[in-house]
């Protein structure tokens, strides 16, 4: 199978959309949630995990894999699915924001990226070319463009000039592509800047990618900009390409963003709080650490049906996490992640119906 992706529906009353993705490694409906596998795995969990959650695609990261293990031993090892046991597709994020969060360790050209790793201080250049090359060597079904995630907050010029460098980056990184079976994405820049996403906007969708992205949210910007920023931006995108709202992942946000029309999320949130005692349920968040569940017998959410809350109760979740015991993580990212990818099906259920603009029956 090639690379394709079909609006099957629009809702009536909002700019939500139901989609059919396909890659190579299977079919995403969307919209739809990919769990974070920064190293190759998403973090307590195994691919049977995933599968039986229902996950359709995940991402992993190119800067800690070019890192770690090395993508020509991934190569070598047969790709990047066959290394990590994953039969279902994959994205891979470009590195640009992994990049961009080292600071000082970090210096952007017009070149491309020179940075000090974080595991040994050993130094290295990304290029645009050298991502799409390490991409293509790990195997993934879809593949981002090297950007700079712009920090907020961040003066108009110094905006301008780093979303015009995206723009000459993303050209070459189309130039260098080989692989006919690996879909390739543009990332939108522009800041807080509804004129400077509007350019970049018109240059990306004048280039031939599979698919765009809209990168530079979530960086700290308050609430209602990252809202107003982000429904511009997906207004101004192709409706017949895929549009993938670049880690942003709290509940109430991935709703709004459904709502403006995006289709791929991706997030760490589900995953780190789970690591840390924070589950979401369907009456709201909670932590498990609370005294209050010592002697509780319900599951962490009485109307979920995930692996964790058909065997286990907040008692005993609360006593694995006191524990340090590896099995809370894993159980309670087991209802996390599955908890998002419910998420996700009640949105289609709704853009099915026409009633996209209602609200969920979730505490957020």
């Amino acid at each position: 199978m090639g690379f394709s992706f079909n609006v099957l529906k629009k809702d009536a009353t909002t700019k939500a959309r139901l989609g059919r993705l396909v890659t190579a490694h299977g079919v995403v409906e969307t919209p739809a949630f990919m769990p974070v596998g920064t190293q190759g795995s998403v973090k307590a969990l195994s691919p049977r995990d995933l599968e039986e959650i229902g996950c359709q695609m995940i991402l992993a990261n190119t800067y800690h894999l070019y890192l770690r293990p090395g993508a020509e031993v991934i190569r070598e090892l047969g790709g990047l699915h066959r290394f990590m046991g994953w039969q279902g597709s994959i994205l891979t994020d470009s590195g640009g924001y992994q990049v961009f969060s080292l600071g000082a360790l970090r210096k952007i050209t017009e070149e491309g990226v020179h940075f000090q790793s974080h595991l040994d201080g050993s130094s290295h250049l990304l290029t645009p070319e050298k991502v799409v090359q390490i991409q293509e060597d790990l195997g993934s079904d879809i593949a981002m463009v090297l950007d700079e995630c712009i920090p907020h907050p961040a003066t108009r010029d110094y905006v301008r000039a780093s979303t015009g460098r995206t723009v000459r980056w993303a050209e070459r990184s189309l130039i260098v592509r080989k692989r006919s079976d690996q879909a390739l994405f543009g990332i939108v820049q522009g800041g807080m800047y509804e004129d400077l996403r509007t350019e970049c906007v018109k240059e990306m969708t004048r280039l031939p990618f599979d698919g765009f992205a809209v990168g530079g949210l979530g960086v700290g910007e308050e609430e209602a900009t990252l809202s107003s920023i982000g429904a511009f931006t997906a207004g101004l995108l192709p409706e017949d390409r895929p549009r993938y709202l670049m880690g942003v992942g709290r509940p109430e946000d991935l709703i709004f963003a459904v709502r403006s029309g995006y289709d791929l999320f991706d997030c760490v949130l589900p995953t780190r709080n789970a690591r840390t005692g924070t589950l979401f349920t369907s009456k709201g968040k909670i932590n498990i650490k609370r005294a209050e569940f010592t002697n509780d017998p319900r599951p962490a959410d009485e109307s979920c049906s995930c692996y964790c809350c058909r065997h286990f109760s907040r008692a005993y979740l609360r006593h694995l996490y006191l524990a340090g015991e590896i099995l809370a993580a894993q159980l309670h990212t087991i209802h996390n992640i599955y908890f998002y990818h419910r998420l996700m099906e009640k949105l289609r259920q709704l853009i099915r119906e026409n009633r996209a603009e209602e609200t969920l029956d979730i505490v957020l």
